[in-house]
C-alpha cells in the first residue's frame, strides 16, 4: 500500500524527521481556509498521486501565493499523466501546499526491504532529485534485523557522502529514524529525495515516499485507514473488499484459479496457446462456495473477457464446493460466455457431477494444456 507524499510526510515528522511547513487541500475544501498558517510570497504546490515524475509532467510548480488557489482548483478533480502513470493518468484528489525550503545542496535517503537478503537495507546518495536510479554514488548498506542502524553506521555513511561537522551526527540520526520508521510500520519502502540540506546545516524532507506490505496492514490499523482507493482499478477494490487476490491485466481470457502458483502456470499456459489472460486471480485455498460465485461474477462482469478458464487442483479446497460456486454465479448472472473448467483432485468426480447436471455450457477438460488451449479457441484467438 503506497501512502500519498502528505500522508508519507507525515509520518516522517511523527518519527522525528523534519519536513517543510505545509497543508493539504482536498477537492470540494477552500485553500485559504487550509493554508491560513502558511507564510511567505510563494508556495510550492504539489500534485499527490501514487507515482513519480510528478514535477516532470507539471505536477510540481512553486508559484505566487496569491496564484496558488488558481493552480489547485486546475488540478483538483482532474487526472495527472507522468511517464510512470500510463496513458489515463491518476485522478488528483488531493494538492500539497508547502513553504518553499532554501537547499544548499540535496542527498537521497531510503530504507528498502530487500527479498533477496530478507532484511532492510539503507541506501544514500551524495546527489538526490530526479533521475536518481541513474545515479552511481548510492550506497547500499545493510541493516542488522535485531539492532537497526547503529548510530556509528549512520556516521560512517554520512562521511562517505562527503559530509562533514553537525551534519554527520544530524545525517545519522535521519538515518536512524527512518530505519526505525520502516520497521515499525513494516514497511517495503521509505524514500526521502531529495534529503534537502539547508544553510544551517539542517536536514528537510524535500519529497517522502512510503510503500507498506500489504500483509502487514492488520497490524498497522491507522496506516491502512489513509490508503486511498482512487487511483486502483475499480476491480482491483472490488476484489480486495471480497478478500479475492486479484490483479486485471489487458486480455480477453478470465481467469479462476486456486494458488499463486497455478494461477502463473495457467496465465502461461494461455499465453503459450497464443491467448492474453485478463486477469490473475486467486481464490485460495480456504474459500467457499460464495466466494468462488463472488470471483467469477466478477471475472465475467469484464466487458473484455470473451471466455473464462476455471482451474482448480483440489487440495485443500474441494472441487464439488467450486462446482456449487460456479452455478451459483450462473444463476445470477446472464451473461453468457463460454466457461472451460479443470477440476482435478479432491472430490472432482463430485464436481464434474454437478457441472453435467446443471445443464450449463461448461467444457470439462481434465489435460491442463489441452483446457487452455479450448479457452483460447473459445475466446476467438487464431
Amino acid at each position: 500500500m503506497r501512502l500519498h507524499e502528505y500522508q508519507a510526510k507525515a509520518v516522517l515528522a511523527r518519527h522525528g524527521v523534519r519536513t517543510p511547513q505545509g497543508a493539504v487541500v482536498h477537492k470540494g475544501a477552500s485553500i485559504a481556509d487550509a493554508t491560513a498558517a502558511l507564510e511567505g510570497p510563494e508556495w510550492v504546490l504539489k500534485a499527490q498521486i501514487h507515482a513519480g515524475a510528478r514535477g516532470k509532467a507539471g505536477g510540481v510548480v512553486r508559484v505566487a501565493r496569491d496564484e496558488a488557489a488558481s493552480m489547485a482548483g486546475r488540478w483538483l478533480g482532474g487526472r495527472l499523466v507522468t511517464a510512470q502513470t500510463g496513458r489515463r493518468g491518476q485522478p488528483v484528489d488531493a494538492v500539497l501546499v508547502e513553504e518553499p525550503v532554501a537547499a544548499v545542496r540535496e542527498l537521497y535517503l531510503a530504507c528498502v526491504l530487500d527479498r533477496r537478503l530478507g532484511q532492510w537495507t539503507l541506501l544514500a546518495g551524495a546527489e538526490g532529485g530526479v533521475d536518481i536510479e541513474e545515479a552511481a554514488s548510492v550506497i547500499a548498506h545493510p541493516i542488522a534485523p535485531l539492532t537497526g542502524l547503529m548510530p556509528y553506521e549512520g556516521r560512517g555513511l554520512a562521511r562517505k557522502l562527503g559530509l562533514r561537522g553537525a551534519l554527520i551526527t544530524r545525517f545519522a540520526e535521519v538515518a536512524e529514524r527512518v530505519v526505525a520508521l520502516a520497521r515499525a510500520c513494516d514497511a517495503l519502502l521509505v524514500e526521502i529525495n531529495p534529503l534537502m540540506v539547508t544553510a544551517d546545516d539542517e536536514l528537510v524532507a524535500g519529497d517522502a515516499k512510503i510503500e507498506i506490505d500489504d500483509n502487514a496492514l492488520f497490524r498497522q490499523p491507522d496506516l491502512a485507514a489513509a490508503r486511498d482507493p482512487l487511483p486502483n482499478d475499480a476491480k482491483d477494490e472490488e476484489a480486495r473488499a471480497l478478500g479475492l487476490q486479484y490483479i486485471a491485466l489487458d486480455g480477453d481470457i478470465g481467469c479462476l484459479v486456486n494458488g499463486a502458483g497455478l494461477a502463473m502456470a495457467t496465465m502461461d499456459l494461455i499465453a503459450l496457446a497464443g491467448g492474453r489472460p485478463a486477469n490473475f486471480l486467486d481464490v485460495g485455498g480456504g474459500t467457499s462456495a460464495q466466494k468462488v460465485a463472488e470471483a467469477l461474477a466478477l471475472v465475467m462482469s469484464d466487458e473484455r473477457v470473451k471466455a473464462v478458464f476455471v482451474n482448480i487442483f483440489g487440495g485443500i479446497v474441494r472441487c464439488d464446493l467450486i462446482a456449487e460456486g460456479l452455478l451459483m454465479a450462473a444463476q445470477r448472472f446472464t451473461r453468457g460466455l463460454p466457461i472451460v473448467v479443470r477440476l482435478v483432485g479432491t472430490r472432482a468426480a463430485e464436481g464434474q457431477a454437478l457441472l453435467a447436471a446443471s445443464g450449463l455450457a461448461v467444457e470439462a477438460v481434465a489435460d491442463l494444456k489441452e483446457a487452455a488451449e479450448r479457452a483460447v479457441r473459445r475466446a476467438g484467438a487464431p
